[in-house]
């Protein structure tokens, strides 16, 4: 969390609810796409990622996902690359 809110440019950053990102999104949690969502939102990418040949991503619900590179990932959703791991 604080590797996050640092790379947000924050000094703490916590979980919103269910209905924070829905409006922020217009996906439900455990659905939320990396890209594609209802207002503009920066997308962080930890550099461990890109390792592989491809990732899975949520697709809009908790049943849909979907494979991408993971350049491909970082090109589409205009994410920011930043260690987050612990």
């Amino acid at each position: 969390m604080k590797k996050l809110a640092a790379a947000a440019g924050g000094a703490k950053c916590s979980r919103v609810d269910a209905d924070a990102v829905r409006a922020a999104t217009g996906y439900p949690i455990g659905g939320v796409p990396p890209f594609g969502h209802d207002t503009k939102l920066r997308v962080f990418i930890d550099p461990d990622l890109l390792q592989y040949e491809e990732v899975w991503a949520a697709a809009g619900t908790w049943n849909d996902n979907f494979a991408i590179a993971p350049n491909d990932l970082v090109r589409i959703s205009d994410g920011i690359v930043t260690d987050l791991k612990r």
